[in-house]
């Protein structure tokens, strides 16, 4: 359960109980039935206490009686996996969400002992267990002050992590050609201001300076992460400066992207498979062919991961390429708003998680410190008549964000094309509908009196009548799935880049995206109805290879209507 032997256990047991409870540490008895919703306050407290005291750990004891200081050992959960569940029951109840470090169990002469090891509160960030801040009055569980919540919530301000200097950092760790595009950059920004004379004029530390990025003390950690060399990364250790593009389908592939960022972004972008989709406009004979992803909209999602990450996790920014779709995860949750407030309003932060991260990608034309950048993807993305991008915010320690290269509801798609003038607060909620995600009560009966939906909650669905006036002859139902265009586009858009596809690789394609009350009987046949109305209408064909059936596109076939194969 740890990684400290029986006797460095011991030791560490004798030196908690010499200088007995303070604000992080508390030894209780631990009965076999000790509430869960205590030992999260208890958490709460000791984390917020170990952060305002700078200490490492703080310690929670069972096994010894409080008032005695006698170790009498403890019964708490003595099965094993019970006891390592408690990790997850706390980390589900506090917020930002944390759990113990390490549950270390002691047999001791006089008893069983459990040593829970509770990590400090991170900076700026109070620890609350079910909503409510704990803290310490001596060695009483109290309601942490006010004070003491001001002290914690003005240390993220007071302190930028990526402001700070690294030393034995030299001008010699710059790239040069990561300098000579940021001065480009730079002066694009600026002109006609600042004159690319005046730029080119200015020494690579003059530079550096006018961003920030160099002072008194050194090179910044934002120096080396945007323009160093590769070899930076030794001098980040242990921090993970890295990005990586993970291709996830028939293939599978990885790439890892070091310092400079300012280069490698572009980089990465260029791994990912932009082929292009076809979509025929209501009332067209003529497909219309657009990128797959937004160039802009790509970069923008991984210019944001930079300038946001919680570097002090030690985590990499990780960006996957599924068939249809691109998933981009980056640490620390959103600091200020809501992503939705992002996108329709254009909201302007008050504060930063890096601030001079922040202010120098702004000045390199790398991302819009005003709030814009989240409401240019929404709005890229539904010109395009694709999905608007998702977040995912269940982590309140991550921030997962999905950017479709797919369509996901004919309907919707097509209901974009017919009526482009939708204000975008609809266009946000309808592509919710299309989701199965769900939307404001007031939201909806707005949409309803518009024609714009059907159904009755949870199960809303694009209206019948976009589907009729855009020429869609799908069967609407009250629960119903994706249409079958969807998975037809899919398979053709898995079979164009891959080049052929086993049955068993387009179940595991299809399946996912069916609905859950389906049995495998069922996704079975419905797979096999999918891709016989596709052989029908001539957009694949199939051949047998021994007792496995290889799926290929059919190019020829594959420029007719999609939109006409029906269920």
């Amino acid at each position: 359960m740890g990684q400290r032997n029986d006797e460095e256990l011991t030791n560490l047991l004798n030196h908690l109980m010499r200088d007995w409870e303070n604000e992080v540490v508390e030894f209780k008895e631990g009965g076999k039935g000790y509430s869960t919703g205590e030992i999260g306050q208890y958490v709460s407290a000791l984390s917020n206490e170990a952060n305002l005291r700078d200490a490492d750990s703080a310690w929670l004891i069972f096994g010894v009686k409080d008032r005695s200081r006698r170790i009498i050992g403890t019964e708490y959960r003595q099965n094993a996996e019970k006891l390592q569940r408690l990790k997850h029951e706390i980390s589900d109840g506090t917020e930002p969400g944390i759990t113990f470090r390490n549950i270390y169990e002691l047999k001791h002469p006089e008893g069983r002992i459990l040593l829970f090891e509770i990590p400090p509160a991170p900076r700026g960030m109070p620890i609350a267990w079910n909503g409510h801040f704990y803290g310490r009055a001596g060695e009483s569980l109290v309601a942490l002050s006010l004070d003491k919540l001001d002290l914690i919530r003005v240390q993220e301000s007071a302190f930028d992590w990526s402001a700070q200097t690294v030393p034995d950092a030299t001008i010699d760790d710059i790239d040069p050609e990561a300098m000579r595009f940021a001065r480009q950059a730079f002066t694009e920004r600026h002109a006609p201001r600042i004159s690319a004379e005046e730029v080119e004029s200015w020494s690579d530390e003059d530079f550096l300076r006018h961003l920030g990025l160099l002072n008194a003390r050194g090179l910044t950690r934002t120096a080396l992460l945007l323009l160093g060399k590769p070899q930076v990364f030794a001098l980040l250790s242990p921090l993970m400066a890295e990005m990586t593009w993970k291709l996830v389908g028939q293939e599978e592939a990885y790439e890892h992207f070091q310092p400079p960022f300012i280069l490698n972004t572009t980089r990465l972008y260029q791994r990912i498979r932009n082929i292009k989709i076809r979509l025929m406009p209501p009332g067209e004979l003529i497909q219309r062919e657009i990128e797959k992803y937004d160039q802009q909209t790509v970069l923008e999602a991984l210019h944001n991961c930079i300038a946001h990450q919680d570097y002090r996790q030690h985590a990499r920014i990780v960006v996957t390429e599924y068939p249809d779709r691109l998933e981009f995860i980056s640490q620390g949750g959103f600091v200020e708003g809501s992503p939705d407030e992002f996108a329709l309003k254009g909201h302007l932060p008050k504060r930063y998680r890096n601030p001079l991260m922040v202010q120098a990608m702004t000045e390199l034309n790398m991302i819009d410190h005003l709030g814009y950048g989240i409401e240019r993807m929404n709005r890229s993305q539904a010109s395009r008549y694709l999905p608007l991008p998702d977040y995912d915010l269940s982590d309140p320690n991550e921030v997962r964000l999905t950017i479709y290269g797919s369509v996901v509801d004919e309907s919707y798609t097509r209901m974009l094309m017919l009526k482009s003038n939708l204000p975008f607060e609809d266009i946000l909620a309808l592509d919710r509908v299309q989701k199965h995600q769900p939307i404001p009560a007031t939201t909806a009966r707005r949409l309803r009196r518009q024609g714009l939906i059907e159904g009755r909650k949870p199960n809303l669905y694009v209206s019948e009548a976009i589907a009729n006036a855009t020429g869609t002859q799908a069967e609407y139902v009250r629960a119903r799935s994706h249409s079958n265009e969807y998975y037809i586009s899919l398979v053709l858009d898995y079979l164009r880049q891959y080049g052929n596809a086993t049955r068993e690789q387009l179940n595991d394609l299809l399946y996912p995206a069916f609905v859950n009350n389906l049995t495998e009987e069922q996704k079975s046949n419905k797979v096999k109805n999918i891709l016989s109305s596709m052989r029908t209408r001539g957009l694949a064909r199939n051949e047998f290879a021994g007792r496995s059936s290889i799926w290929y596109p059919n190019e020829e076939g594959s420029s007719t209507n999609v939109s006409k194969v029906s269920d």
